[in-house]
């Protein structure tokens, strides 16, 4: 019997077994995944072959950045056929060509800044693309701040510092924009959203979520914000139900629509491990990344490989 998730109009079926990749090959966990005009779906793992290229229907197509990149994290689709790349290892964000050729570089490869200096980057962990195309990095694990680039690599200007008030950040996970150019970061650690115009001024936040990790803003007059969340981090905490792990699904606004994902995490077909990464196709399905070796996976005895990348498609 199919697994239902979410509700109003936002039901969604869990596809399992989605994804099939060539003989022998893993993906250890999925950091992030994107969607391309042809719906062709963008993996970005923490395996032997850092990109892996699906189809619709889940068929291997190919695979790139072997021995590029260090620990991947961040994915976004630019509007001219182009992804980026970020990775946290080797604090860069590379800009790719969707057969994986180089075409901009930002930051020293294996260089980072110095730990919380608010100079980019250290250790990186996601990009938004402004209506005009500008660049903002979310910086990320080793700094509290926010980067803005012209879309040739300039740095125009940083925002952030650590701290709980607004404009401060406690790990700035993910960065999405809107149509309007206003800026959405996942400040983690903080359990918020933050909110910000185009020059980084705090307009608002949101709250009533855990963790927020993943995040992703679709395009048009009311767009909707997809959240994924990690569950509680803390091994006292970490069976408390309703903080999830899960997906939010949320007006620009900042207004609760649908939540997806069993009350506590799991293995099961309606629960999530790891929501890290989210990415939708056009007709509203919804792919999700998980970092489950990093939250599980390598503490079971013995450790192992668990579900990495979920498929769910629309119903509602």
């Amino acid at each position: 019997m199919a697994t239902l998730m979410g509700s109003g109009k936002f039901v969604y079926e869990a596809a399992e077994g989605w994804g099939k990749l060539p003989e022998g090959w893993s993906y250890r966990e999925v950091a992030a995944v994107g969607v391309d005009k042809q719906d062709r779906l963008y993996v970005f793992s923490r395996g032997d072959h850092p990109i892996i290229v699906f189809d619709r229907e889940g068929n291997f197509l190919r695979s790139w950045g072997e021995g590029i990149f260090k620990r991947a994290h961040g994915i976004t689709m630019g509007p001219d056929d182009t992804i980026y790349c970020t990775d946290d290892g080797d604090h860069t964000v590379r800009k790719c060509a969707l057969d994986g050729k180089i075409l901009l570089t930002l930051g020293i490869p294996g260089k980072p800044a110095p730990y919380q200096s608010g100079e980019p980057f250290n250790r990186c962990t996601h990009v938004a693309l402004s209506p005009k195309n500008e660049i903002y990095v979310s910086d990320g694990y080793g700094n509290s701040r926010v980067h803005k680039y012209s879309p040739d690599g300039k740095l125009l200007f940083s925002w952030g510092e650590p701290g709980t008030d607004p404009g401060q950040f406690n790990i700035v996970h993910n960065i999405c924009t809107d149509q309007d150019g206003y800026v959405y970061v996942a400040d983690r650690e903080n359990h918020r959203i933050q909110v910000f115009d185009a020059n980084g001024k705090f307009e608002t936040q949101w709250n009533n979520m855990h963790r927020p990790c993943a995040l992703y803003m679709d395009r048009g007059a009311n767009p909707i914000c997809y959240l994924g969340e990690l569950g509680p981090g803390l091994p006292v905490n970490k069976d408390i139900p309703n903080c999830g792990p899960r997906l939010s699904i949320l007006t620009s606004e900042g207004k609760l629509l649908a939540r997806l994902g069993d009350t506590r995490g799991g293995e099961g077909s309606g629960q999530f491990i790891a929501p890290h990464g989210l990415a939708l196709d056009s007709r509203g399905d919804i792919y999700v990344g998980e970092v489950s070796w990093t939250i599980s996976g390598q503490h079971m005895k013995p450790p192992r490989e668990l579900r990495s990348l979920r498929k769910l498609i629309k119903r509602g």
